[in-house]
Formats: structure tokens, sequence, C-alpha cells
């Protein structure tokens, strides 16, 4: 059996949930592939088109493996596509498909795509340039004016160590190379911590960095992670990033916003019954007033 034979065998297992709808369909849609559809592969005389696998591709996703690429990552999933199809016809010769566990799954499967096809609508219609560009500027414009710090600390368990790491600086020691030495922060390579906002670290840091400027070292600061020695190499207005770099988070955040707007529109007008919570109690109907109730208005 060849690798990618067995590979395919190994995806079909794993991602057969995924992609039974596509396979369910085709079992109830004979006649309705296109005419410009290429026909990559015959099972048994059934056709596998490059629909067909365009499809699959689509749904497989991630479970395909990543270095796959170009007419390898095709002919993986045809692979899979071959398996499946023998499967489905085995399922068909036991007469599953006529079984009530069988009906319940297309049901929901048929639900599940349904879903999915109006989601996928409404994303297309939302994510236009025009909105994408709209919210942006509205993000940009509402951004409070922050600073940005560039400092190296050396981080170590004591207040003793702290100030011999302090003294060793001071003395014109270099600040990386004591870092290095001494620091038991793992992610800081040379004490090195980038660029970050006040609020991004623990308050006493944050803080600690806040009153500093340029050039200068702090005495020993003390955090829930142990004794800090701070240097400020830089401090700057936060820049907002330009839409080329954050485009696709933006156009995420503008067809979520639409998918959440529009099922929550369905849910304010639809009555819904849940077994697991106790239903609302109906509104009591107010008293009629008195005569001289209205009189006194």
């Amino acid at each position: 059996m060849s690798h990618a034979r067995k590979n395919a065998r190994s995806l079909a297992r794993a991602a057969l949930g995924a992609t039974a709808l596509a396979a369910l369909l085709a079992m109830s849609a004979v006649g309705a592939t296109s005419a410009e559809a290429k026909t990559l592969a015959k099972v048994n005389g059934v056709e596998i088109t490059d629909e067909d696998l365009n499809m699959a591709m689509e749904d497989l996703g991630g479970a395909i493996p990543r270095q796959l690429e170009g007419k390898a990552r095709e002919s993986y999933v045809l692979d899979f596509l071959i398996d499946e199809q023998l499967v489905v016809q085995k399922a068909q010769a036991d007469k599953l498909a006529e079984t009530p566990e069988f009906a319940k799954k297309l049901a929901y499967l048929r639900d599940k795509a349904l879903m999915e096809t109006l989601l996928g609508d409404v994303a297309k219609q939302a994510a236009t340039e025009a909105a994408i560009k709209q919210t942006y500027d509205e993000a940009a414009k509402n951004q409070k004016p922050e600073t940005e710090y560039h400092a190296h600390h050396i981080l170590v368990p004591t207040e003793e160590e702290a100030k011999a790491a302090l003294k060793r600086v001071k003395g014109g020691e270099d600040f990386g190379k004591v870092a290095t030495e001494l620091s038991k922060d793992p992610g800081a390579k040379g004490g090195d911590l980038g660029w970050f906002t006040k609020d991004r670290m623990v308050p006493e840091f944050g803080d600690a960095a806040a009153k500093m400027e340029p050039g200068q070292i702090s005495d020993p600061v003390k955090t829930q992670f142990g004794w800090h020695i701070i240097r400020l190499d830089e401090k700057r207005p936060k820049v907002f990033p330009p839409l080329d770099q954050v485009k696709d988070q933006v156009a995420r955040y503008v067809v979520q916003k639409a998918q959440s707007e529009l099922v929550m529109k369905l849910r304010e007008g639809a009555k819904i019954e849940r077994a697991d919570q106790p239903a609302e109690a109906p509104k009591a109907a107010e008293p009629p007033k008195k005569a001289d109730d209205k009189k006194k208005k």
C-alpha cells in the first residue's frame, strides 16, 4: 500500500464526520454534476470530479498535512475521496441509508449545511472593502492615546540578588550580559522585553516603567514573579497599525459582528422553549383603571 493511500485512509477515518454531508448529498443528487466538471477518478463507475475535489479540500482544511502542496495535496485528497466512495458504496449495499439513525444524522447535517450556507452568504455581503475600511477608521479614531515602552529587565528571586545585579550594571557592566547570566525570565533574551504598553505588565512593573525616562535604571521592583531591575530604553506614542497589516483581523470582526447580529435578531423574533430552563412567567395584566383614577389624570 502506498504512503499516500495510508495517509488518505488515516484522513478518512479522522474526517469522515466532517465530509459526510457532501457524500450523503451526492447520493441523493445523481445527475447534478455540472457539464464543465472534469472527471478525476471513477470508483465502480461512480465519478469523482474536480468539483468534488475542490469541495473536499475546502471542507477538510486543517486536516490535510500542511507540508503537502500543489499536486501532492490534490492527490492526497483524491485518495481520500476514493476511499470515501468505497465506504459509501459499502454502506449503501448494507442499506444503512434506510436506517432511522442515518435519517437523523442526515437531517442534522442538512440543517448544519443550511446554517453554514446562510452565514457564508452573510459573510460575503458583510466583508466589503467599504465596511472593512469604515470599521478600521472607527477603531483608529476611538483609540485612546497610549505610550509604548521598550525596556530590558533582570528578574531574580530575592531582593539581595536584585541589589547585587543593580550594583554590577551601575558599575559599568553590560546590562544584557548581566541579564543573560542572572535573569530567570527565559522569554526575554538578554533581558529584552521589546515594546509594550503599561497595561500589558503586572501593575508594579508597569507603574515603575511609566515613571522612568529613557536610559534610566530602576531600583529593585518587587512583583509576583520576583525582583526586577528595569532599564528603560525608549518610549513613544502608540501608533495605530496601518490597515494592510490588520485587514484580515478587521474582516473577521466585521463578519462575526454581522453573523452575531443576524442570530440575535432571529432569536428576538422567535419563540424558544428549552427543557433545561424554566419558562418565563407571563407578565400579569394591569388591572383596569377605575373611573375615579381616570379623572385624576
